[in-house]
């Protein structure tokens, strides 16, 4: 087994003048780093200025972390322009989340031509993990736009000395699997869902490619386990997102979790409710901070993700450190008295039944009581909803809510870059 490529990449990212990468050395670096980021944003940013308001400039050790207060994503929405840190004209692309769901302002988050090299860098490296060179590669992303997710990953395709082939989001399934066979791509980079849409529509399996990367959403293991069948093909997971400069972690062929970024963004693990460290292996939310951003420098982010660090050394040889694949969003768990409903658990459920594509899921009822509508998308003429509702029910958390499941016939239906979300309408109850 091949060690991560990563662990090349960040050895020579700082300059390290042992013979391979060492995490005593890699930390010391990560702490200078988060240093000159920190003194940086309390010159340049006017909410870290405010924010960091008499802390301390510099930091000795990794637990000193602690004393810096979180950053949120309704900090960017209500004062995105406090954050930035260069002046307009070097400003290279701002991108405007709206999630679905969410009301009030939308996120923006600005990137420099440096930041946008960090990102392109990345994903050649990341890539890299994947594919041989001269492999061609059909990028089913966005990538109309100079600096688009789509565009980048083109750059560090040809850095990496691949072959990129853009197509963009998936509209019409047949035509892509056309151009799978005729151009005769060997990896597909996509959403989950797009991707299932694929390989579900493969039945002769005249030609697959050799792997696949999912991004853009969390990948049930019950959608890996359907490309593979269909494709025989390895299957890895991207972790990223905007904020993060789109790129944060990937799998290595161990297929355990993510390697991480760890030049470019340092990583935490931390108590959801009180924001303390979680102990190495626990649960917890995913907290990050940039150590090489210019535009937009975030500091203690919190993106909401429910994730662990593995504490043992990952089969391939790394010593960058494995987040396990992320469970799920922390605004995706519905809680109940037994525990937390996570749409993670819908998702394994669900995406099991063999020509099931995509679903929704709209919650009613009470915070209490809630009830659960889900509607999903079927690509053979028959009825699934029977099926649908005793899966769900064997999930132990669901045995006593009133469940509605409906399929619908949908040939057409592409799968999209929309995260899934539940779609929470439940009442609210009197104090």
């Amino acid at each position: 087994m091949n060690k991560s490529t990563l662990d090349f990449w960040i050895h020579k990212k700082i300059s390290s003048i042992q013979p391979h990468l060492a995490p005593a050395e890699l930390e010391e670096w990560q702490i200078n780093q988060f240093n000159q980021s920190l003194s940086f944003v309390k010159q340049k940013s006017a909410f870290y200025r405010q924010h960091f308001k008499e802390l301390p400039d510099k930091i000795s050790h990794l637990k000193e972390l602690q004393q810096f207060p979180f950053t949120t994503e309704s900090d960017i929405r209500q004062s995105h322009q406090s954050f930035v840190c260069v002046s307009q004209n070097e400003i290279e692309r701002v991108v405007t989340l709206t999630s679905s769901g969410t009301t009030g302002e939308p996120k923006r988050i600005f990137f420099s031509k440096s930041d946008q090299f960090l990102t392109i860098d990345f994903f050649g490296i990341g890539m890299s993990n994947l594919t041989q060179p001269e492999n061609r590669v059909l990028i089913l992303l966005p990538g109309e736009r100079p600096g688009s997710v789509g565009d980048l990953l083109r750059l560090g395709l040809i850095q990496a000395g691949r072959v990129p082939v853009p197509y963009g989001m998936i509209q019409d399934p047949d035509a892509v699997l056309s151009i799978m066979r005729t151009q005769k791509i060997d990896c597909l980079v996509g959403s989950p869902t797009q991707i299932l849409g694929l390989a579900a529509r493969t039945n002769d399996c005249d030609f697959s490619p050799h792997s696949v990367l999912l991004s853009t959403d969390y990948v049930p293991s019950a959608i890996v386990k359907r490309i593979r069948k269909s494709w025989n093909c390895d299957v890895y997971n991207h972790y990223g997102s905007t904020e993060m400069g789109l790129g944060g972690g990937v799998e290595c062929e161990a297929h355990r979790g993510y390697h991480m970024r760890e030049a470019d963004l340092l990583f935490e693990i931390v108590d959801r409710h009180n924001g303390n460290p979680v102990q190495e292996g626990e649960y917890g939310e995913v907290v990050f901070s940039t150590l090489t951003r210019q535009a937009m420098p975030l500091i203690r982010y919190r993106t909401g993700d429910m994730a662990r660090f593995l504490p043992s050394a990952c089969p391939c040889g790394s010593v960058l450190k494995t987040m396990e694949k992320v469970q799920g969003r922390y605004m995706n768990f519905i809680p109940l008295e037994e525990g937390l409903l996570r749409l993670a658990d819908l998702d394994e459920a669900l995406f099991a039944i063999p020509d099931l594509l995509n679903f929704s899921v709209t919650v009613t009822g009470t915070r209490n009581q809630p009830d659960l509508y889900i509607e999903a998308q079927i690509l053979n003429d028959s009825d699934r909803s029977e099926e649908m509702h005793d899966l769900l029910k064997t999930i132990p958390l669901t045995k006593d809510l009133h469940i509605t499941a409906i399929s619908h016939y949908n040939p057409q239906e592409a799968g999209n870059l929309q995260k899934r979300i539940f779609i929470d309408r439940r009442q609210i109850e009197p104090e």
